[in-house]
């Protein structure tokens, strides 16, 4: 809430990426909301969320379209600052507003496509078979279409643009090297990305690798559901707690470290006494 609030306040941090960032952000909150929401009809009626019900099929596809939202916004800063890079020498293509703006909306339109197909019937409520031990009433086909090619976009497309935009930092500043000019910026660029994009894979490791490793036990298994409690439920808690645990990673890696958006959180603070350095920021 903060970084959407800060974002939406400022005029001068409404570029494409900032965008980004604040989708990125309400993508989380949406996350963390459909979290909650799980967590308390666990609290009030734990057997709907082990047996399945209908009362479950909401609030799993709140949840998935946000995880999938996170998901797409996180490729999609990848892919736009690979372009701001690789672009910067060329003057007839630009990331834009309305390029961050397209993409923002194509995400949230196949997010919100993908993770309501439960509720528009494909789902496991009347049927026997096929039907997901952890995430019941959800079909195990159901979660293995969306689980497998959404594990192989997160961690490849990332994997690709991180490291061309090192290889292209790392190439400009042999070129200037050899040209005898100073390549400290350079160096720095290629240091905080590559300690960015660390930090991405081990975070998307952490959060998503656990929930892909269930949704694989529930395509392999056969057991029931009395015979699994309550080792495997409290597995599903836990990669739902890292789920919601990378919500705030997020802006932690993303925004938070960003030195713009902090000093824009202290001129929040004195906006009417400190306005000519905020601006000078």
């Amino acid at each position: 809430c903060i970084v959407i609030f800060t974002r939406m306040v400022t005029k001068d941090l409404h570029k494409p990426i900032s965008i980004l960032f604040c989708n990125l952000a309400l993508s989380d909150l949406f996350t963390s909301f459909s979290g909650f929401w799980i967590s308390m009809l666990f609290i009030t009626n734990p057997d709907i969320t082990i047996f399945g019900s209908k009362d479950m099929l909401a609030p799993y596809a709140l949840y998935t379209m946000s995880i999938l939202s996170t998901i797409y916004n996180l490729v999609s800063i990848g892919i736009e600052r690979y372009l701001a890079v690789a672009e910067s020498m060329r003057t007839r293509f630009r990331v834009a507003r309305n390029h961050s703006i397209a993409a923002v909306l194509i995400n949230w339109v196949l997010a919100f496509f993908l993770g309501c197909l439960p509720l528009m019937g494909w789902n496991c409520l009347h049927m026997e078979k096929n039907i997901s031990v952890l995430y019941s009433p959800f079909c195990v086909d159901y979660l293995i279409f969306i689980a497998i090619p959404n594990v192989v976009v997160a961690f490849i497309v990332p994997l690709f643009t991180y490291l061309r935009i090192i290889i292209i930092l790392r190439k400009r500043k042999l070129r200037m090297k050899a040209c005898g000019q100073a390549t400290g910026t350079y160096k720095s660029a290629e240091i905080q990305v590559a300690r960015t994009s660390i930090f991405i894979w081990l975070l998307a490791l952490i959060s998503y690798a656990p929930f892909f490793a269930g949704v694989i036990f529930d395509a392999t298994n056969h057991q029931c559901h009395t015979d699994l409690y309550p080792g495997v439920y409290i597995f599903r808690n836990c990669t739902a707690m890292l789920i919601t645990m990378n919500c705030l990673g997020n802006p932690i890696i993303y925004t938070l470290k960003a030195k713009t958006l902090g000093a824009k959180l202290k001129a929040l603070k004195c906006l009417s006494t400190n306005r000519v350095r905020a601006c000078t920021i």
